[in-house]
């Protein structure tokens, strides 16, 4: 039977791109790339929102950025799940929000208990759970972003030893999106359609693993 992922992320799984600034064509996403990587055996379903964070309120936005709020109803909606790879912490490190990864680190281990404590009904299990550090914010010219991260290079460098650590701790799947990607100039926080395919690409052999695919 085909496997069913959920990949619930901000606007790195979205498929922002600051060149527009717009958004990527589908197939460039990350979550489709896992999809086309995974062979048919599985479908990933995208749940990316601008500007999201793990567990903590930022009203500038019409929508819940709060994912300790909406993961929740995202996990009963698409139930039931074999996988939910979560990729959550860049915009935890903006100064209004905290700025500090090892809250980031915190947020995401609320998410972990959310996924494992919500009660899925017609004897469903919880899904496996792959964490993934997003790739770290970067230099940039934009003033904008600048000021946005303020103290986001330093800060979020930290996140995939911290989220690595939360991993283990919680025997929870653990990957690197830095390892295979890097931020773009343009605002030091998005990626390029190139960088964003490659963490489709790097995750696939963990979601293999995982699945069994």
């Amino acid at each position: 039977m085909k496997k069913t992922i959920l990949a619930y992320g901000d606007s790195l799984t979205w498929g922002y791109d600051a060149a527009g600034p717009s958004r990527h064509a589908h197939e460039d996403r990350w979550p489709s790339v896992l999809e086309a990587e995974l062979g048919g055996k599985a479908r990933v379903i995208p749940d990316g929102l601008n500007g999201r964070t793990t567990a903590f309120d930022d009203h500038l936005s019409a929508a819940d950025r709060n994912a300790a709020k909406t993961l929740a109803t995202a996990l009963l909606t698409h139930a039931p799940l074999d996988l939910v790879i979560i990729m959550l912490g860049a915009n935890d490190m903006k100064p209004w929000i905290h700025g500090s990864p090892y809250t980031a680190k915190y947020g995401l281990l609320r998410l972990v208990e959310i996924v494992r404590g919500t009660e899925y009904g017609f004897g469903w299990s919880a899904p496996q759970i792959l964490l993934v550090s997003p790739p770290a914010v970067s230099q940039t010219d934009n003033h904008e972003f600048k000021q946005f991260f303020a103290g986001g290079e330093a800060a979020s460098e930290h996140l995939a030893r911290l989220y690595a650590e939360l991993a283990a701790m919680t025997g929870c799947a653990f990957f690197d999106a830095g390892s295979v990607a890097k931020t773009t100039p343009l605002d030091g926080v998005h990626l390029d359609a190139e960088n964003t395919r490659a963490i489709g690409r790097g995750i696939a052999p963990a979601v293999r693993k995982m699945l069994e695919l």
